[in-house]
């Protein structure tokens, strides 16, 4: 093993860099991963020199390959800082409960009432059907207008595509 070591580190740690893209870090883990599978597979010893670094070289590209596909190679940023802490204050929360607001008090004043019976009050649609005096069938196509009107003027203000 140590043979092996001698004969190839230097070539396959070259090829490590360019699979890594010169993350120093990552090629030595990836000749390490090489090596420890040359040591599992004690038949690359008994190789002539080339064919052992052929093997090598291969089984180096595929670990760079596994690793690159796994995603775990993304997921570290190296940076001397840490990243700024997010507030969590409600200003934009705040912002788009106006523009909501600001959308429903554009509708009717009939699609207003539904809205504000059928989904701010939790009512049923026989509810509010009792209370507004109208049939069913007229608060469900009132609550399909007004929410139509409302996705439309919420569009228009950019809170929704």
């Amino acid at each position: 093993m140590r043979v092996l070591h001698d004969q190839h580190a230097a070539a396959l740690r070259s090829y490590a860099l360019e699979l890594t893209n010169g993350d120093r870090a990552h090629a030595e883990d990836v000749v390490q991963e090489t090596l420890l599978r040359a040591w599992r597979h004690p038949k690359v010893l008994d190789q002539s020199e080339r064919s052992a670094r052929s093997w090598l070289l291969t089984v180096a590209r595929r670990i760079a390959i596994d690793v690159w596909r796994s995603g775990t190679s993304r997921a570290e940023i190296m940076t001397d800082a840490p990243p700024e802490q997010v507030n969590d204050d409600d200003t934009e929360r705040a912002v788009q409960g106006w523009l909501v607001a600001d959308a429903i008090a554009e509708l009717s004043t009939r699609h207003r009432e539904v809205l504000a019976l059928c989904f701010y009050q939790g009512m049923s649609v026989a509810d509010a059907a009792a209370r507004l005096g109208v049939p069913e069938g007229t608060i469900k196509s009132r609550t399909h207008y007004a929410l139509r009107a409302l996705r439309l003027a919420l569009e228009e203000r950019g809170v929704t595509r």
